[in-house]
């Protein structure tokens, strides 16, 4: 019995050791070759140009409702996206359109739900924060505050039910990361071993308040500490830094080694939603962050260094997906209004 037990000692002593390396290792900065850096810079390029456009839509009156813009957080959804595997699933908070658009879905599907149309995601009746794509694995979308992380959870069970090798990322702001929901879906996800990447978009406010004053601990990516869950602290602004974490957690997800939190450091150039002001942060910390980390320009910057493209290639990018984003906004504005008979189509009795 002594023996039996010291083995289980030393077993338990070599996996807190695992766990806790993975804790505290930093992250590695990918490599990206030309190719990569071309389609980060136009994937984020894409958000970018589209979220401005929904801005100028809101702001016109086509938009209604509420709407989060992603801008200023593009190398997060995108860098995930270089990372994961056909099959792997998303689901996010509110503020979702980056989100839906690094999965791949069409931006003209995407800006007719905002405008809500026919043609858009949820047929209209969702609108900016409810959109949803099955056959993408794109799961919302969600109103309610840290909702999507048990949901996330949810389909981190599914795939290890089905042992199909995929896994959930589940995505949610630092505010989310105070509701309780979180820590029973940690609690579950530990338990069971289930393979789901909770991502952290810290992207400094919850609303208009600031995460030093709403959260006792700010390194988010030790709130799983308690249930045994490894997380890092990842440059949300670098895409390499990224694709790099998000390569490594899900991996360890596929290994069956349960989940893991990433906290991508990050930050919203624009308000909480259309309608803040933002008056609770200074211009020129705004203006610090655009100038010395934007996502976007560093990936400009690496291209023409290193000789992978001239600015005319970069601006014949742009143009490209300027042409795109603008078809979506003409086609959100042309297609038909759902009809009246939708109010009863896709509902749960």
């Amino acid at each position: 019995m002594a023996t039996a037990s010291k083995t289980t000692s030393a077993s338990s002593k070599s996996s807190s050791r695992t766990r806790s390396t993975a804790k505290k290792a930093k992250p590695a900065i990918a490599e990206f070759d030309k190719d990569q850096e071309l389609h980060a810079y136009r994937e984020m390029l894409l958000i970018r140009r589209f979220e401005e456009k929904a801005g100028q839509l809101y702001g016109m009156g086509l938009i209604g409702g509420f709407c989060h813009l992603y801008i200023g957080q593009e190398a997060v959804v995108v860098g995930m996206q270089m990372a994961k595997k056909d099959g792997d699933q998303m689901i996010t908070g509110y503020r979702d359109h980056g989100h839906m658009l690094a999965m791949d879905l069409d931006p003209k599907g995407v800006m007719a739900e905002l405008t809500g149309r026919r043609g858009g995601l949820s047929k209209g009746k969702g609108g900016s924060m409810h959109m949803f794509s099955k056959e993408k694995h794109f799961y919302g979308g969600h109103g309610i505050v840290g909702a999507q992380v048990s949901l996330g959870t949810g389909l981190g069970f599914a795939n290890k039910y089905r042992e199909n090798g995929n896994v959930a990322m589940a995505f949610f702001g630092d505010g989310a990361s105070n509701q309780g929901q979180v820590y029973e879906s940690f609690n579950m996800a530990e338990l069971w071993k289930l393979p789901v990447v909770y991502v952290v978009e810290n992207n400094k406010y919850g609303m208009g308040t600031s995460v030093a004053r709403a959260s006792a601990t700010t390194d988010l990516s030790q709130r799983g500490a308690s249930f045994n869950i490894p997380g890092k602290q990842v440059d949300g602004m670098d895409v390499r830094a990224v694709m790099a974490a998000s390569a490594e957690a899900l991996q360890w997800c596929r290994d069956g080694k349960g989940p893991y939190i990433l906290e991508m450091s990050t930050y919203r150039y624009r308000g909480h939603s259309m309608s803040d002001p933002a008056k609770y942060r200074s211009k020129d910390e705004v203006q610090k962050m655009r100038t010395e980390h934007d996502p976007i320009e560093q990936v400009r910057v690496r291209l023409l260094e290193k000789n992978w493209a001239t600015e005319d290639d970069l601006k014949a990018i742009d143009k490209d997906v300027r042409a795109r984003v603008a078809e979506a906004a003409e086609f959100a504005q042309t297609d038909p209004e759902p009809d009246a008979s939708e109010l009863y189509t896709d509902i749960l009795l």
